[in-house]
Formats: structure tokens, C-alpha cells, sequence
């Protein structure tokens, strides 16, 4: 087993716990984005994630602080990490290659060099990240590929709408402009999305 202290798994699991802490505080902000365009459910969906990538770095710092046996008050990290700008829809395609990254070559790169170095465990935790990840990347391309054809609220098949704010339920092809139940706007309205394809 590598030294801990003199490993690259220390510095990966530094580089993760930084990237992550970034992602969940972008997260907030497409969150709040998605709030002042209308789409209340969408920020649901952002502040969710947000809170899995704060998991996700809270697992990382542990395990970092669990086999440093120094007390080290700095660890230097080298990373390039994503600063972008654009509308919800251009922040939304940023997001999902970020996701894309991690989930298919960061961290599967990240758990195969923890186990050459003799850390099975923080191995199968980077693997578990990768996974969320690529859920949280196939959920950003439905809601890309539906807000950019302007089918969020639309369906070809009668489907079962519901109202994120009171509950109220309706079969259609499309959701209401405003909630019949509770005057919410469309932006309420819980957008469909087909996990299907993630991970099981």
C-alpha cells in the first residue's frame, strides 16, 4: 500500500473535494437562474443535485482527514475547474459536460489509481460519485433537450401532469398555463423525467 501522505489518491481526493464544494455552489446559482425564468420545479431539481454534490464532498474531506496522519493546515491542489456564463438553457449544456467528465473519465480515473495504490474503499467511493454524476447528466439532457424544443410541458401521449406547490393532478398532453388548483404558474409544474437509461 502507498504511503498516504505521498499518494496521488491524496490529491485526488483534495482536487474531488474542491471540484465538488464548486459544483454544489454552481448548482445553487443554475438554481437560481432557473427561479428568475419562470422555472420554480427546475430549481427543485438544481437545489437537489446541489445538495448531492455536497455530499459527495463531504465524503471526500473525510476520507482525506480519516488517512492523513499529519495535521496539515494547506494541501496544494492543481485542477482546472469550469467558469462559464450564458442563459439558462447555455448553462444547462455547460453543466451536463461537466457531469460527463466526472462521471466518465475523472473519477473512474481517480478510483483505478486509489486501488493500484491499495485503497479499494476510496476506490468504490469515487465509483459511487461517478455514478451520481451520470444520473445528474442524463436528468440535464432531458431537460436540455425539452427546454431547447420547447416541450417541457408537452407530451405526444397523454401523461399525468402535477402541480410541485399543491399536488393537483391532470392527464393530458400538455400542463396548464396556471394550476387550476392553486393559480401557480406553469413553472410548477413537475417536469417528466425518464431515469430509465441511468445507472441501477
Amino acid at each position: 500500500m502507498e504511503n498516504f501522505d505521498k499518494s496521488r489518491t491524496k490529491q485526488n481526493l483534495a482536487r474531488a473535494f474542491a471540484g465538488e464544494c464548486q459544483d454544489g455552489a454552481r448548482y445553487q446559482f443554475l438554481a437560481q437562474q432557473a427561479e428568475q425564468e419562470g422555472y420554480n420545479y427546475m430549481q427543485t431539481i438544481f437545489k437537489t443535485h446541489a445538495k448531492n454534490e455536497m455530499a459527495h464532498a463531504k465524503k471526500f474531506y473525510n476520507l482525506l482527514t480519516d488517512n492523513c496522519s499529519c495535521k496539515q493546515h494547506n494541501i496544494e491542489i492543481c485542477g482546472g475547474y469550469p467558469f462559464t456564463k450564458g442563459n439558462l438553457l447555455e448553462s444547462i449544456k455547460d453543466t451536463m459536460g461537466a457531469e460527463e467528465s466526472q462521471s466518465d473519465n475523472v473519477y473512474p480515473d481517480f478510483a483505478k489509481v486509489a486501488k493500484d495504490e491499495g485503497y479499494p474503499d476510496i476506490a468504490k467511493s469515487f465509483l459511487f460519485a461517478s455514478s451520481v454524476e451520470n444520473c445528474h447528466k442524463l436528468m440535464l439532457e432531458q431537460l436540455y433537450t425539452k427546454l431547447k424544443g420547447k416541450k417541457l410541458y408537452k407530451s405526444p401521449t397523454p401523461i399525468k401532469w402535477k402541480c410541485s406547490n399543491c399536488g393537483f393532478e391532470h392527464t393530458a398532453k400538455s400542463a396548464w398555463d396556471v394550476c387550476p388548483s392553486c393559480d401557480k404558474p406553469q413553472g410548477y409544474v413537475e417536469i417528466p423525467i425518464d431515469m430509465q437509461s441511468g445507472d441501477e
